[in-house]
């Protein structure tokens, strides 16, 4: 397969805003394969001037797994392009049908090598933060198997982070929600990412190692999804409130 040219029919969707047909109905190729495309769709990304400033985690949600038939989580990357400051403003034409998820955010502390155990893993954080995401997926009507979307970089658009906190206290079981224009849309409970947001986490060093991709230190993690993600719409205000962690959101235009 022609790994070059999927990457760049991804990258110049993701870029002019234009959805696509999913490549795995043009050929079939594997999950291997689905990391070479993604890295090399990013790789065009870097060359006109974004930088890697972390990593995001998929398919959190035992659920979720189980639906997609799949046993293990995704990833993919986050760039400089993506970030939003809590209060920024996402512009709706750089998207094409994108939708928002609450999540967790940790920040590392020093770099990230090697895959790392649940008891080590806290003494390379620096600390935890509500999150926001927005997602969106770069194939026709919001559908892709599971090789489609990891070539697509895990529809990885944007994300917003709130005030960084210690986080030294329990984190598996906070209640979470997402409000749009004040009225509460989705609600859940940090639990709902593989029952201790920390697994994820360790889960992200696993695969980031497996695949080459050092984590370093500055970089944001996001842990995964809480709840199922919302569409949005121009003129909308989002806010992702999290038990202990505060606020976090972003308006749309």
């Amino acid at each position: 397969m022609d790994i070059q040219q999927f990457a760049k029919i991804l990258d110049e969707a993701a870029l002019h805003a234009k959805s696509v047909e999913q490549l795995s109905h043009q050929q079939a190729f594997s999950e291997q394969e689905a990391y070479s495309i993604q890295i090399a769709s990013m790789q065009r990304r870097y060359e006109r001037g974004e930088k890697l400033i972390g990593l995001k985690m998929g398919f959190t949600s035992k659920a979720k797994m189980e639906q997609m038939g799949v046993h293990d989580m995704i990833w993919g990357r986050l760039t400089d392009r993506m970030f939003l400051k809590d209060g920024d403003t996402f512009v709706m034409s750089r998207g094409i049908h994108p939708r928002a998820e609450p999540e967790l955010c940790f920040l590392v502390g020093k770099k990230i090598d090697r895959e790392l155990s649940l008891s080590e893993i806290g003494d390379y954080i620096e600390g935890v933060a509500a999150a926001v995401e927005i997602i969106d997926s770069r194939y026709q009507n919001f559908k892709f198997s599971l090789e489609d979307v990891i070539a697509d970089n895990c529809s990885s658009a944007g994300f917003a982070v709130g005030e960084w906190h210690d986080h030294n206290f329990p984190l598996n079981n906070l209640d979470m929600a997402m409000e749009i224009d004040g009225e509460v849309v989705q609600s859940g409970s940090s639990a709902a990412i593989l029952g201790n947001p920390w697994e994820s986490i360790v889960a992200a060093t696993r695969l980031a190692h497996q695949y080459g991709q050092e984590i370093p230190a500055g970089a944001y993690l996001m842990a995964g999804a809480a709840t199922p993600a919302v569409y949005l719409k121009a003129g909308q205000t989002i806010e992702v409130k999290v038990e202990r962690l505060g606020t976090v959101g972003f308006l749309t235009v």
